[in-house]
């Protein structure tokens, strides 16, 4: 049996090494290949691409790089006519995986799509394509998979993910020594992203942030933790420009947000990991002023964090665009530093999404649905 993935961020990275560790539990034997990073090739993944230097964000920043994606595309074609995997995996990133599998099911070749493209939020066609070029969609919400369903997908809901994944492997005492950290003083999570042109645009603001934090209040400490995709160089000359002293932690970011006060995160998976966590957080949403307006044309919703949608109203605080600045991102932070009161108020509106989301064992669900299909597809 043979599984060839294609993810292209950070978080697909993450989910995809989830899966292929479950898929090598249930079937020692599976040989698995594609496009992903580090996490997905130390759970045993044969990395045909590195996606490193893939993540780009913005509309102009997409055209310019249109290319090379094509070019990538061609490669991951070129790839499955030699391997001739048994499916394709496509996990997430949609810019990029939409025009894959129509490529793919030219080739003869199954796809499942795993992490959907959030057609209850934008792009509501892309789910007419999902049903005419995926096999099998695997969805993370069960409303969800209700949509995919009456646009005619073959589609499954087993539970979300990170109810496997998101727990801290430590104890507070044991992270704070990792990280070099008092677990008496306060501490701010800085979480600007996995993409580089994310962290380059909104890491300096939050340092700005963390500058007139750390002048108010006390001894107060700054995690920011490393994404795979980020260099250490690039993070360091970021920081550099900043009077506050930020710790970077590589690895175990589950056990940061265990050890962690309070936390601002770009807008994307970490928010939804942050509540998981019960960790107070602040959402914030910053691209290129094209990509905005496009965005607030196409995209009808009130809110854009995961768990504000799981909820069906706002409980995680969010400033968008004009309104991510220093100050504004400070006004949020403060209380939730200072403030006993209105901290755990919003831990506890945090807590309601966990149980919002079902039961954990979700992995292996998905894995034991993929390898069932995968199996009537190699003896048809």
């Amino acid at each position: 049996m043979k599984i060839m993935f294609s993810a292209g961020e950070a978080s697909g990275d993450m989910h995809g090494a989830n899966l292929a560790r479950a898929l090598r539990e249930l079937d020692p034997s599976v040989e698995l290949l594609g496009m992903g990073g580090s996490l997905m090739s130390e759970a045993g993944v044969r990395i045909v691409y590195d996606i490193n230097q893939l993540g780009v964000i913005g509309v102009g920043e997409i055209i310019r790089k249109l290319p090379f994606f094509y070019r990538l595309r061609n490669f991951l074609i070129q790839t499955m006519k030699e391997e001739k995997p048994d499916i394709l995996v496509c996990i997430d990133y949609p810019g990029f995986n939409m025009k894959l599998i129509q490529k793919a099911k030219k080739e003869g070749i199954s796809v499942v799509y795993y992490i959907l493209p959030t057609i209850w939020a934008w792009h509501k066609s892309r789910g007419n394509t999902i049903a005419q070029y995926t096999d099998l969609a695997v969805s993370l919400f069960p409303f969800e998979a209700d949509m995919y369903r009456e646009m005619g997908t073959n589609v499954v809901y087993a539970g979300h993910p990170l109810l496997d994944s998101v727990h801290p492997t430590m104890t507070k005492e044991a992270a704070a020594a990792r990280f070099g950290l008092d677990l008496h003083k306060k501490t701010v999570l800085l979480m600007p992203g996995s993409r580089v042109q994310e962290v380059q645009n909104l890491l300096p603001t939050m340092l700005a942030a963390a500058e007139r934090l750390a002048h108010t209040i006390p001894e107060l400490q700054f995690l920011l933790p490393r994404a795979s995709t980020i260099d250490t160089e690039l993070l360091q000359s970021l920081l550099a420009s900043s009077s506050v002293s930020v710790t970077v932690g590589e690895g175990c970011v589950y056990d940061m947000m265990n050890i962690s006060t309070a936390a601002v995160a770009a807008s994307g998976t970490a928010t939804l990991e942050t509540a998981l966590m019960e960790l107070p957080t602040l959402l914030i949403y910053r691209v290129s002023t094209l990509t905005y307006w496009l965005s607030k044309f196409l995209v009808h919703l009130d809110s854009i964090g995961l768990p504000n949608i799981i909820m069906g109203h706002r409980i995680m605080p969010e400033l968008w665009q004009d309104e991510v600045t220093a100050d504004g991102i400070c006004q949020v932070l403060q209380p939730l530093l200072t403030e006993d009161s209105k901290r755990e108020q919003l831990r506890q509106s945090m807590a309601e999404v966990r149980q919002v989301m079902g039961k954990a064992g979700a992995v292996r669900r998905i894995a034991e649905t993929i390898l069932q299909f995968a199996k009537e597809k190699h003896t048809e």
